[in-house]
Parts: structure tokens; sequence; C-alpha cells
């Protein structure tokens, strides 16, 4: 009995380390904040104030894609929680992390998976998983379909929405 609870314990443990190693997790709130502290000066990286104008100026730059500005809209009211640790020298890893404990829709925000040098061969070996999402993210719902090659087709079908902007 103990030694089965022991297990389970280990399974849970091992199961929710592996879930939160996801690579596209948080990816978008990375990017930004990483780029926000690369225009920051070394002797300007401890400075609050500082940190907090760098982050309003990357906001504000007319470059940015969709997903950028939907994370700059997250940010922009908490920018005081961000300079915090950043002012400290957390990684922009852990800070994503921390923020999204508050508001978990920052590590929502993902870049959309690049199919369009992807051939039918290398799509099969996507799971109907990743083939949803990538439908759910062009915004297309697709009814009736059961099998994998359904799911395939409709992503080859939909390869023009791939590259919409959300704003």
């Amino acid at each position: 009995m103990r030694a089965s609870s022991i297990i389970s314990a280990v399974v849970m443990l091992v199961s929710s380390v592996s879930a939160s190693n996801d690579p596209r997790e948080c990816e978008v709130c990375m990017k930004v904040l990483q780029e926000i502290r690369d225009t920051i000066p070394k002797d300007k990286q401890k400075h609050k104030p500082s940190i907090e104008s760098a982050m309003g100026d990357y906001c504000a730059r007319d470059t940015n894609s969709a997903k950028e500005r939907k994370i700059c809209y997250y940010i922009d009211p908490i920018k005081r929680d961000i300079a915090q640790p950043f002012s400290l020298g957390m990684t922009v890893e852990k800070v994503c992390k921390r923020i999204n404990k508050a508001n978990p829709e920052i590590c929502a925000v993902k870049f959309p998976v690049k199919t369009e040098k992807l051939d039918k061969k290398d799509l099969s070996k996507l799971r109907v998983k990743q083939l949803k999402s990538i439908l759910l993210d062009r915004g297309v719902e697709c009814k009736g379909c059961v099998e994998k090659e359904e799911f395939i087709k409709k992503v080859q079908d939909t390869e023009h929405l791939a590259g919409a902007d959300e704003f």
C-alpha cells in the first residue's frame, strides 16, 4: 500500500515536470522580455524606472507582431511587478512563469506553427492534437473530421490563413 502511494507520487511528479517543459510554453513572453532586456544598457539593468521605460518603448514600436502586441497589452498594467524581478537579474523564463501565475493568459500566447514548407509526409508526422491546434490558431473548425488524413487535408486547404493577424 505504502509502496504504491510512493510510486504514484513519483509518477505525478515526473508528469508535472515533463508537462511544464513544453518548449512553446511562454515562448512569446520570453521573446518579448528578452528583447526588452537586450535594449537596456548594462548600467541601467538594476534601475526599475529604466526597465519600465524600456518596456514602454518596446511596446510602442510599430514593428511588433500581433502576438508581441498582445503580450504588451498584458504586461502594460503590471510593469512594476515585472521590473522588480528584472532588476534582481531573474531570467526571462522565471519572470514569465511568475507573472503567468497572476495572469494565465500570458503563457497561452504562442507563435503560430509554420506549415507552409511542410509536405504532406511531414504533416503526417504531427499528432492529431497538433493538427487541431494549427486549425484552432487559424480559426477553422474541422467539422466531421475523424481520420488524421482529413485533418491534414484541412490544414493544407487553409494554408492561406496561416499568416493572418489577430488585430
